[in-house]
């Protein structure tokens, strides 16, 4: 997604006002394709996010033969079950998506064949100890760069035994992985984190009708069962939705109403944390959606305040932290953010990306810690040049900053954004008013 760069100037505007819906949910949408290829029957799918990172693994499944269909409304996948992937003939790409690659090494650890995963300059530098280590304690065997913990990681499938495994990170990738290897593990496979990170996998692997139970922040999962395609209806992604949300807050005069947002719990964080801000978000017509909880979110134009954020809510958060940074940037006083490291291992390291951004923006004191961010709020910031650093949310808070700038904000490479929010510009651009 990175390899013709596309720079684009964004302008300030008057107001944001209008009617959207953001694409559908990247985390919902990868684990759709990942359970409907395994169950049996047929899946068919709504609202599925045709981004960079789902497509790749749609890919990747295609390549170990499980047909997929997209007539660019419904994805129809025909399941073949628990033990009828097939080894694939080349190296499965998962371009930029940690996803992908975190999930598929737990699945494919338990297939009874070789594969290789890879990706982009970007995901080769991401760490993959966290989920070969663990994977590794359930038999699985996996090389790779830097003794297992880089990507190309080469795995040899095989039987796997189940763990009880205590996670010292809240991570939907590590516990969503163990899950995925516990479907092909004798015995039960049981993941515990110190705060309970997304529970998509959870909702989902219920809904296929695993043989799944929760405990206090983890999940117990039985391996052996069957599942059995479902009609899944992705709803809007929230980290998307997020970008909306803040340009909404701090543009004065604005009123937006987003459509059909996810608002599962263990993904509120960013909600959570513009109220405390003073935000004016209202949720709507709320109601459960294929396992999911959906409603339509109401923005107003606010006057927010510097918080301190940090705990638990910070792995409910975790995506829409550069979202955020913009917001605290124009809100009066001083926002603490803190527990937040996972940041530094993001696409790009996140906290460094934005701490340099903001500065060169013209926003006020910037302190960067090593788990988090000291943002002393200005009145409007000045704008001018930045590096999207090719990740796709950097690239979109950027352009959210420019909406209450003084001047232009000129973004060296959006082409990243495909990734998770194909049209991102364009509504951007349909709400707008100059």
């Amino acid at each position: 997604m990175h390899e013709l760069a596309q720079p684009i100037s964004v302008l300030p505007v008057r107001a944001l006002r209008g009617e959207l819906a953001v694409p559908g949910d990247k985390s919902i949408s990868h684990r759709s394709i990942m359970l409907g290829s395994l169950a049996r029957g047929t899946t068919r799918i709504s609202n599925f996010l045709r981004g960079g990172d789902n497509f790749s693994t749609m890919a990747a499944f295609r390549a170990m033969g499980v047909p997929i269909e997209d007539d660019g409304q419904t994805v129809t996948v025909h399941g073949v079950g628990l033990y009828g992937l097939k080894e694939p003939e080349d190296v499965l790409d998962c371009g930029n998506s940690g996803t992908t690659i975190r999930l598929m090494t737990g699945l494919l650890s338990g297939q009874a064949f070789f594969s290789v995963l890879t990706g982009d300059q970007y995901l080769r530098k991401r760490p993959m100890k966290r989920v070969v280590e663990p994977l590794a304690g359930m038999g699985a065997r996996i090389a790779g760069r830097g003794d297992g913990t880089l990507a190309p990681l080469a795995i040899s499938g095989g039987p796997l035994t189940g763990i009880s495994y205590s996670s010292p990170i809240a991570s939907a990738q590590v516990k969503s992985a163990l899950m995925l290897a516990g479907l092909y593990a004798t015995d039960e496979t049981r993941v515990t984190e110190p705060t309970l990170s997304r529970d998509h996998s959870e909702r989902m692997f219920r809904f296929f009708g695993a043989d799944l139970e929760t405990c206090h922040n983890g999940v117990v999962v039985r391996g052996g069962k069957e599942l059995q395609g479902q009609e899944i209806i992705v709803p809007g992604d929230i980290s998307s939705a997020t970008f909306f949300i803040v340009a909404a807050l701090i543009v004065p005069g604005s009123e937006l109403l987003i459509k059909n947002v996810g608002v599962n719990p263990t993904r509120t964080g960013a909600l959570d944390i513009l109220l405390a801000m003073g935000g004016d978000i209202t949720l709507l017509n709320q109601r459960d959606i294929s396992g999911e909880p959906v409603a339509d979110l109401l923005v107003r134009s606010s006057r927010l305040k510097g918080i301190e954020i940090g705990g638990d809510v910070v792995p409910r958060a975790i995506d829409e932290f550069p979202a955020i940074s913009i917001a605290a940037s124009v809100a009066e006083g001083t926002t603490v953010i803190r527990d937040a490291r996972e940041l530094r291992v993001k696409e790009t390291d996140r906290i460094a990306a934005m701490a340099t951004n903001l500065r060169a923006i013209g926003a006020g004191q910037i302190e960067e810690t090593e788990d988090g961010m000291l943002i002393q709020g200005v009145a409007s910031l000045e704008g001018g040049s930045i590096t999207s650093c090719g990740d796709h949310r950097i690239a979109m808070a950027l352009a959210v900053a420019a909406l209450v700038s003084r001047n232009q904000v000129q973004i060296d490479d959006v082409s990243c954004v495909a990734t998770s929010f194909p049209g991102f510009f364009e509504l951007l651009d349909s709400v707008s008013v100059r």
